[in-house]
């Protein structure tokens, strides 16, 4: 009967812990289909009437289009350079531990405790001549990625057998089809893994595109949000639907891989 009573306790807590996550993201989304006059109360009272037409102006007005596009591109294309170039660094790190291999090791670990200085950053991005250039942009977002994916798939590959390279390269593989071919389709969980943190990471940045772009072409999602939300702040409707529509994105790429998330954080992780 006690074993009962506290089961019950637990399963009620977990729900009001739930219900306590859920309910900020309830009212965003209940608030982004009323009217301008309700929404402006932000109570979790249905609407009077649906206003479905909100996301319709946040789209024409706010250019989230362009936004989506913008946030797309960098969020693809900086995570698949990142995560591919980090296992594949990762992988000769853990492979081949010179002194040399160990120290760049420790020395790309730095990257997890140490802020960014974006004042460096924009002077050296002017230099090379990348300040409001997309690739400029990119290249940012993909180094900031590489501390915490070279220490999680590094630790993967610990838990990947050594036997393995040497039968593949007794049979003719080179380093390329080793890897490529023996190695990664093995690291596959902790791959997805990187993949949807650092994806949801660059989605929700804000502070990166808004030191690095001074051209509205340029605008991801989030500052696409920010520049919308001085326009209308008055409005909170659109401005609700606004944030609903920046959430989506990531919400459908962590369903989608949640399932390899917990295999891949825990793979390996004490194993040296």
């Amino acid at each position: 009967m006690k074993k009962n009573i506290q089961t019950a306790l637990k399963h009620v807590v977990c729900i009001f812990l739930c219900l306590l996550v859920l309910a900020p993201f309830y009212m965003v989304l209940i608030n982004s289909l009323k009217p301008k006059a309700e929404a402006a109360r932000m109570n979790l009272h249905l609407p009077s009437e649906w206003m479905f037409s909100n996301y319709i102006e946040v789209i024409e007005q706010g250019k989230l289009i362009q936004g989506f596009v913008n946030s797309l591109t960098y969020a693809l294309v900086a995570t698949f350079l990142g995560v591919v170039l980090c296992s594949m660094a990762a992988f000769v790190m853990c492979r081949k531990r010179t002194k040399l291999n160990v120290f760049l090791y420790y020395f790309v670990l730095c990257g997890l405790f140490f802020p960014v200085n974006y004042v460096t950053l924009v002077r050296v991005l002017s230099a090379a001549q990348l300040t409001d250039t997309r690739v400029g942009i990119i290249l940012v977002f993909t180094s900031a990625m590489i501390p915490f994916c070279v220490f999680t798939i590094r630790n993967f590959v610990t838990s990947v057998p050594v036997e393995l390279d040497e039968a593949a390269v007794i049979d003719g593989a080179g380093p390329i089809s080793l890897f490529f071919r023996i190695i990664m389709p093995l690291l596959k969980p902790t791959l997805v893994t990187c993949f949807i943190l650092q994806f949801m990471g660059v989605w929700s940045d804000f502070l990166t595109p808004l030191y690095l772009s001074s051209k509205s072409k340029l605008f991801p999602m989030t500052m696409a949000v920010y520049q919308f939300f001085g326009k209308n702040k008055n409005n909170w409707n659109y401005i609700f639907a606004d944030i609903v529509l920046t959430c989506i994105p990531v919400i459908l790429v962590y369903m989608i891989g949640q399932k390899y998330i917990v295999g891949g954080m825990t793979s390996g992780a004490v194993k040296e």
